[in-house]
């Protein structure tokens, strides 16, 4: 049960311990890797001087990358056999190169920077799909057409790989444990995409679906009716009267709506008892007020439970499924879910520790959603004064969650030479940059973010000449205050004077960040002190850089690997901790290229373990 290996190893190791030590000592003392992961902020790449590009790479490495299209340079930091790149130790200045001795047409990048992309790259978990002795993948005709109502191409890969994943996980469970999974429990549900296709022929599982949102739960009822695997719900009216009134309010509505999708059905409370005529209407949303306080929607093997994960106690969960303890204490559980954001993956992991639950599997993503435990990364880079706080989770990271990175003691305790104390930490800026998927990045794509990037990165200068936010040098943080502009309307971004007029306009608006920053820039960015004129005079100045920028931010994309891989060991080394968990893995289960975020935590319980 599992693979042989319990983490997907890169080709450089074959032992599991050997790479873990690795992973942590080059996570916390490589300095470059710290610097582009977390160290430094897009915001600030033209408000420093000396710029950071400059301050961060070496001149060899800036007239290499000089020389090379964007597309090349991702080509060399990702899919480039680096045995055979040919050595350059030489001055990146001389041009005695023979032809045997060129890369792509020119100089071979400089040797350090050759060892630097060896170094990040044997550090990444495989991401190969389907993993060693897995069977092939799953093609989406797999999952009946009327279950994928609703999903994408790329959620219905998603679906298809982990729904026949799991069926084959609890069979094996079932065969080696001797001990029958009664129930999936799938954790943050959302539109319950996977629960349908496991609750559904081929696989037949009983689901019980946990989410925070009701709205999400009422859009899953809705799509198990649209996708036939679950009755209309129905409401019965008097139709004179129904037809004739015009005094209910919406929350009278709301009260006669049945309670859930089964096939029974509770009269109009409004209706006349001498009723006759009848008609039917689906059921609305479930933000209704129920009569049962426990907010609990049956449908045939399905259950659906409103309930706020804040930890891995299922408790609260299980009572409101099962009316007796006995009840409860037959169970055999089964904990996933597909694609947890953030913290959410931690409490789904903690589940294990609860009686009924035999084993786990679960999916993370959105890195940057995770708090800290430890606090914000206290490291000081030598000679240089980089971003190292982020405003949005100063807060969240100074209170210490302990429900946040790290999760395994391991990470905890750890101290290699040069740090000043124990633990590993990481910032928001890190944890974004985790959930980038270089790999993935076609011309088309890169040419839209990189722009995306330049234009926001412009705006910051501007931002700082005309006095709206200060110049870095009096920010404890080490750069410039951020500004949050989030989304912008797809006109906004078809060229430079459109995307600052967006942005000014979006942050004098009613969602301004504060009333006072509202008139800031209201006041000093009015179109008749920075003009048009003035806007394209920036986006000229600058456009040279944008190849820097674009640069810096692949080196940066693909040097976070590395953080994604100490993220994922994390989670796989608290399981190993555990007293009551007898087996733990990671791999991969469904194709990177669909979906970058593909690695599975599976953890298994001991045996009648009390």
């Amino acid at each position: 049960m599992g693979p042989e290996i319990p983490l997907p190893l890169p080709a450089d190791f074959k032992s599991t311990e050997v790479f873990v030590e690795s992973l942590l000592h080059f996570g916390t003392t490589s300095t470059l890797l710290k610097i582009l992961c977390g160290g430094v902020h897009i915001l600030d790449f033209f408000t420093r001087s000396p710029d950071v590009y400059e301050t961060v790479f070496p001149e060899r490495w800036r007239q290499w990358f000089k020389s090379r299209n964007i597309m090349d340079i991702l080509d060399f930091l990702l899919r480039e056999d680096l045995n055979n790149v040919p050595q350059n130790d030489a001055s990146i200045h001389s041009s005695n190169f023979s032809i045997c001795n060129q890369w792509r047409g020119s100089s071979p990048p400089p040797q350090d920077l050759v060892e630097y992309v060896r170094s990040v790259r044997k550090h990444c978990l495989s991401r190969d799909f389907p993993s060693e002795g897995v069977e092939g993948r799953t093609t989406e005709l797999e999952i009946a057409r009327h279950v994928t109502i609703g999903m994408k191409q790329k959620k219905i890969h998603e679906v298809a790989n982990f729904a026949r994943y799991i069926d084959r996980l609890v069979a094996d469970i079932e065969a080696s444990q001797e001990q029958y999974i009664s129930h999936l429990v799938d954790f943050g549900s959302g539109q319950n995409y996977l629960g349908r296709a496991l609750s559904t022929s081929p696989y037949s599982r009983s689901i019980i679906a946990i989410e925070s949102r009701e709205h999400n739960i009422q859009g899953a009822r809705d799509k198990d009716v649209l996708a036939k695997i679950a009755d209309k719900p129905k409401i019965f009216r008097n139709k004179k009267e129904y037809r004739t009134s015009s005094v209910l309010t919406r929350s009278e509505e709301k009260r006669a709506r049945i309670l859930d999708n089964s096939s029974v059905s509770v009269e109009n409370p409004y209706a006349s008892s001498d009723a006759t005529s009848l008609t039917d209407d689906v059921a609305a949303d479930s933000s209704c007020s129920y009569d049962t306080p426990s907010k609990i929607h049956k449908q045939g093997n399905m259950t659906y439970v409103e309930h706020s994960i804040k930890d891995g106690n299922l408790i609260p969960v299980l009572e409101q499924v099962f009316d007796a303890p006995e009840a409860r204490s037959n169970t055999s559980l089964l904990t996933l879910s597909l694609h947890s954001c953030g913290n959410l993956l931690h409490h789904g992991l903690r589940t294990i520790l609860n009686p009924e639950v035999s084993a786990v599997a679960l999916v993370g993503c959105c890195y940057n959603l995770m708090t800290e435990r430890l606090g914000l990364p206290s490291f000081k880079l030598p000679g240089l004064q980089l971003r190292s706080k982020h405003p949005r989770v100063e807060k969240t990271s100074s209170a210490r969650d302990p429900h946040g990175f790290p999760m395994s003691q391991r990470l905890v305790d750890y101290q290699s030479d040069g740090m000043t104390e124990p633990g590993v930490r990481l910032n928001i800026t890190a944890r974004m940059m985790a959930v980038q998927a270089p790999a993935n990045w076609t011309m088309e794509d890169s040419e839209m973010f990189f722009t995306r990037h330049f234009y926001r990165a412009v705006l910051q200068r501007i931002f700082m000449d005309y006095g709206v936010v200060a110049p870095p040098e009096t920010n404890e943080t080490g750069g410039t205050q951020p500004v949050i502009i989030g989304s912008l309307r797809k006109v906004c971004y078809s060229s430079f004077t459109a995307y600052v007029r967006g942005a000014i306009e979006k942050l004098t608006g009613p969602n301004s960040p504060s009333p006072s920053f509202r008139t800031i820039v209201a006041e000093k960015l009015r179109s008749d002190i920075l003009t048009e004129e003035a806007i394209n005079e920036y986006e000229k100045q600058f456009a040279l850089r944008k190849h820097d920028l674009a640069v810096s931010w692949s080196l940066m994309a693909f040097s976070a690997g590395v953080i994604e891989s100490m993220i994922v060991v994390d989670r796989w080394i608290w399981l190993v901790e555990q007293d009551v968990v007898e087996k733990a893995w990671v791999e991969p289960v469904f194709d990177y290229k669909e979906s970058p975020r593909n690695l599975v935590v599976v953890g298994i319980k001991k045996r009648n373990f009390s």
